[in-house]
C-alpha cells in the first residue's frame, strides 16, 4: 500500500505538467483511487483492459451513473495508463456504455432572463449577465482576469476554456459601464491590500516562478475576486504564503437558483441555462450558426445545431391543428 501515494503523486505531477485545471486534477485522482479500490487495491501495473472494462461496466450497470460520469471515469483511467504507467490499452469493446439521453437544453425567454437578473445583485448579477450576454460558462466567468476584458473592442478573451482552448466573445454594451465601475472598486481594494503587505492572486502554470512580482500586477487580478485570501490548493507556495482566489462558483449557483425561484420560473434553470439562452437568442435573431459556434467555442457545429430545435421558429412556430 505504500506504493499508492507515490503513484498518486506521479498522477498529480503529470496532470500539472499537462496544465490540467485543479478541478480536473481532483476528479481524475478520485476516479483513479476508486478504480484501484474497486479491484482490491491492486496496482494498476498488474491490471489491464479487462479490469478497466469491469470497472466501467459496474459504473453503468450497478451504480447507474450518467453517460458523462462514465466518460469522465474512462478519461481518468486512460490518463493513468497512457501518461503515468505508459501502457497502451486495447480498444475497450466490451464496456457497457451508460446511455446518454437525448435532451433539449433548458432555455428561458428574454423576458424570463430579465426577470432572473432583476433578482440578482452585485458580483452575482454581473457574472450572470456575462454568462447570458457573452455565452460564458460559469467557470469561464469566475476565472476572468482584468487583462482579458477589452473595453475598446467590446470583447472578452476566454483563456483555457473547455478543451484548453482560447476564444473571444462579446462584451455586451449594457455591461460596459457597470463592469468598469466594478473593476474600479476591485482596484481600490487591490491597492489597499498591497499597502498592507498583501494583494497577490494565484497565477497559472509556472508564471509564479518565472515572474515573481506578476501576482501583484493589476492585469492579472481576478475580475471577480473572493473576499479573503486562501492557501494554495496545490501546495505550490511556501507555508504561510496566501493568494486571492476568485469568487466561489457555489455562491453564484445558489444566488441564481434563488433568483429563478423568486422570479416564479418553474423551468429547471441554472447558471448554464444563461449560456443556452445566449446561443438560442442569437440564432432567433438570424445570426449565422457558424458565428454562434465560434462564440460558444464549440468544436463541432453539430453541438451548436441543438439550439435550432428550441428556437421559436422551430416547433414553437408551427400552428397546431387545434389553433
Amino acid at each position: 500500500m505504500d506504493a499508492q501515494p507515490r503513484l498518486m503523486d506521479l498522477v498529480r505531477d503529470r496532470l500539472r505538467t499537462r496544465h490540467y485545471s485543479i478541478r480536473t486534477e481532483r476528479q481524475y485522482c478520485l476516479w483513479i483511487k476508486r478504480f484501484i479500490h474497486f479491484h482490491g487495491t491492486r496496482h494498476p501495473k498488474d491490471m489491464g483492459a479487462p479490469e478497466v472494462e469491469a470497472f466501467l461496466t459496474h459504473l453503468a450497470v450497478k451504480d447507474n451513473v450518467a453517460a458523462g460520469t462514465q466518460a469522465q471515469a474512462l478519461a481518468a483511467v486512460l490518463f493513468l495508463y497512457k501518461e503515468v504507467i505508459r501502457a497502451e490499452l486495447p480498444w475497450l469493446d466490451n464496456v457497457t456504455r451508460a446511455r446518454r439521453p437525448s435532451r433539449l437544453p433548458v432555455v428561458l425567454s428574454p423576458d424570463e432572463v430579465r426577470a432572473v437578473l432583476s433578482h440578482l445583485e452585485g458580483q452575482h448579477r454581473l457574472t450572470a449577465s456575462l454568462m447570458y450576454g457573452g455565452g460564458l460558462r460559469l467557470m469561464e466567468a469566475m476565472r476572468l482576469r482584468v487583462k482579458d476584458v477589452d473595453f475598446e473592442y467590446r470583447q472578452i478573451l476566454v483563456r483555457d476554456g473547455k478543451g484548453m482552448k482560447d476564444r473571444s466573445t462579446i462584451l455586451p454594451e449594457p455591461m460596459v459601464t457597470p463592469l468598469r465601475l466594478h473593476l474600479e472598486q476591485v482596484k481600490v481594494r487591490h491597492q489597499v491590500a498591497i499597502s498592507r503587505g498583501f494583494g497577490g492572486v494565484f497565477l497559472p502554470h509556472a508564471l509564479e516562478r518565472k515572474y515573481p512580482s506578476a501576482h501583484l500586477e493589476w492585469g492579472w487580478q481576478w475580475a471577480f475576486p473572493a473576499e479573503h485570501p486562501s492557501d494554495d490548493p496545490r501546495g505550490g507556495l511556501p507555508e504561510g504564503i496566501q493568494r486571492r482566489h476568485h469568487l466561489s462558483e457555489e455562491a453564484v449557483q445558489r444566488a441564481v437558483k434563488n433568483a429563478v425561484r423568486k422570479a416564479g420560473i418553474t423551468k429547471p434553470a441554472s447558471c448554464h441555462t444563461f449560456r443556452h439562452c445566449f446561443a438560442t437568442h442569437l440564432l432567433e435573431r438570424g445570426y449565422d450558426i457558424r458565428t454562434v459556434q465560434e462564440l460558444m467555442g464549440h468544436k463541432d457545429v453539430a453541438t451548436t445545431q441543438i439550439y435550432t430545435h428550441v428556437m421559436k421558429r422551430g416547433a414553437g412556430a408551427v400552428k397546431s391543428p387545434l389553433d
